[in-house]
């Protein structure tokens, strides 16, 4: 494990193909949240994402080919246990999550080791419609009944994790490609570590299209579902104090890596 951090936690900003909206991104959180460090995981992207990270002012990791989110969160996660965070916290690179809510999110780590930021708690307007919608208070419900907690956002990639949470999401997080929210989710709930939402605004891309249309998020959601059920039956997985921190080498992009 790394020199623990006095102060701040790292933002790990998966990207892929970012380059229109990952430099304001950055620079709208860096003034927003200065204690904190940025760690964009370029994620094979064919433009010029990485660059413009690392002009912005953000280290990055220069995955060689795309992994998809799970891999790519993966990789961050080793890289902030490696660097000594006890926090680490998702934030998308296309400048859709408020910065407002870094810390807001990052504060529910005082009761828990994963903290979502919710988007139908209370606050803000971002509202999804018909069968995507239906699918999302589904899977909600079933996984509020798994962690003891009442959850309304569990597809959300706006979350925070304590050292036990990054511990569990390294070994455990599915790094196969279009890595799982759900998945991910189950399998921390299941190996010990507690979750908690906050409630947050979401805001409009800064730039580029979304990468779901309403029947792919719908396809996207079905299939979230298929994998809750997978998730739902995997066995407990060891205590994640058990894991090894990693070591050189060990960390997908590594080589490539620019501050």
């Amino acid at each position: 494990m790394g020199t623990p951090r006095q102060s701040g936690a790292l933002i790990i900003m998966p990207a892929w193909n970012e380059a229109e909206a990952i430099g304001d991104t950055i620079r709208n959180v860096q003034t927003i949240v200065p204690h904190h460090d940025i760690l964009v995981v370029d994620d094979g992207s064919k433009d010029a994402t990485a660059r413009i990270a690392a002009e912005a002012g953000a280290t990055v990791l220069r995955l060689p080919f795309n992994l998809g989110v799970g891999g790519a969160m993966r990789a961050g996660f080793k890289y902030a246990i490696r660097n000594g965070y006890s926090r680490a916290i998702q934030v998308d690179s296309d400048g859709q999550h408020d910065p407002h809510d870094i810390d807001r999110v990052l504060a529910g780590l005082e009761t828990a080791d994963i903290s979502i930021g919710a988007r139908f708690a209370g606050r803000g307007s971002y509202d999804a419609k018909g069968p995507r919608r239906w699918a999302m208070v589904v899977l909600a419900k079933v996984i509020s009944a798994v962690a003891g907690t009442k959850l309304t956002d569990v597809t959300s990639g706006f979350r925070a994790a304590n050292l036990k949470g990054l511990h569990q999401y390294m070994e455990h997080f599915p790094a196969e490609y279009l890595g799982d929210t759900i998945d991910s989710l189950v399998v921390a709930i299941k190996s010990g570590c507690r979750v908690t939402q906050v409630p947050v605004e979401m805001k409009a891309r800064q730039a580029g299209t979304p990468s779901h249309s309403p029947w792919k998020a719908t396809i996207y959601l079905a299939r979230s579902g298929l994998v809750l059920c997978f998730a739902l039956a995997r066995p407990r997985t060891k205590s994640p104090t058990d894991v090894v921190s990693p070591t050189t080498g060990d960390i997908a992009g590594e080589n490539g890596a620019a501050a």
